[in-house]
């Protein structure tokens, strides 16, 4: 066994509850899933709304992690309480997400910049959640040393883990991570720091744990979207099966699950195109493959594209080497 967890990062829009099923049914070496950030908590009316999405807190024997986008102490105490009966047991508070619609509203990695905020919500907030807390965050949002402000705050509360993306906010996923920042934090942080960022083959996981030998929490993003193998690669675990059918299994399952989610609207297809991104990435000619799905506008179109893709090409693997 190995003695590390790996994590699933969380995709707006990609790792849904059906995503999440499909996929842990499919791969193995997931030690937990995150969800995509749940917002707009304001009151138990819109709470009642998002039920459902929070209903499972494991997959297939792998725990979940719900995620909340938020700035108010208030929406994340009310957050973990709905979580609460269902299972759960942590949230994890989302300071991490760059885009600018989010960062510009002090939400995400835009609070990275106000540890006087952050102090705020985190000392009315930490007393009363009902389930433990963890942090998802980069480096910085316009620098990587506004962490450095943060990491002594963040040492005075309980927290669970705080799971750093090597970046600042402002690089969205541009340039490379920044290994000496991060360092300094693992050096301050008394809390477990879990790596996250450009983790996109086995070669590229095993010089982390070289630079890193301290860390034993791992989290994969974009790599595990491009090749769903990457995390029991990781792990040693033994794949019997030939992998291209594997992935064919998947990508039907995961298709056909979203088109009875959703009673067969076309937004099924525009889920599935969200995940070709990634997934073309470990196929010869990706671009040609990504083309292929991209142009489609019906159920019939989809799958002729997908048949297409299986019988031409050839699934390589590590595709998101190529990001």
């Amino acid at each position: 066994m190995a003695d590390f967890k790996i994590y699933l990062a969380p995709f707006q829009g990609i790792t849904t509850d059906v995503f999440m099923d499909v996929f842990t049914r499919h791969f193995q070496g997931m030690d937990a899933l995150f969800t995509a950030f749940f917002s707009a908590v304001h009151s138990d009316k819109k709470v009642s709304g998002k039920v459902h999405q929070i209903d499972r807190c494991q997959y297939n024997h792998i725990r979940v992690i719900p995620q909340i986008l938020s700035k108010e102490a208030d929406e994340m105490i009310r957050f973990a309480t709905l979580c609460k009966p269902y299972g759960y047991q942590e949230i994890n508070w989302n300071m991490g997400c760059p885009f600018p619609r989010v960062a510009n509203k002090k939400r995400g990695s835009g609070l990275l910049p106000h540890p006087e905020l952050v102090q705020e919500i985190l000392e009315k907030a930490v007393p009363l959640l009902s389930l433990k807390l963890s942090v998802k965050c980069r480096l910085g949002y316009h620098a990587s040393d506004e962490i450095l402000s943060l990491v002594p705050l963040f040492n005075r509360f309980p927290l669970s883990e705080i799971i750093i993306h090597a970046r600042i906010g402002k690089q969205m996923y541009k340039g490379d991570v920044d290994l000496d920042s991060f360092s300094k934090v693992l050096h301050d942080s008394q809390i477990p720091v879990v790596y996250n960022g450009d983790i996109f083959s086995t070669h590229r996981f095993q010089q982390l744990q070289k630079t890193f030998p301290a860390i034993n929490r791992w989290m994969m993003g974009r790599g595990l979207l491009a090749d769903p193998f990457l995390a029991a690669d990781c792990k040693g675990i033994f794949i019997t099966q030939k992998r291209k059918p594997l992935i064919r299994r998947f990508v039907d399952d995961l298709y056909y699950g979203y088109r009875k989610e959703m009673n067969d609207r076309l937004q099924a297809i525009n889920r599935m195109k969200e995940l070709w991104s990634y997934l073309a990435l470990s196929f010869d000619n990706s671009g040609k493959v990504f083309n292929l799905i991209k142009k489609t506008g019906s159920f019939d179109e989809y799958e002729e594209a997908v048949n297409r893709v299986f019988k031409q090409y050839q699934w390589q693997g590590e595709g998101g080497k190529k990001l």
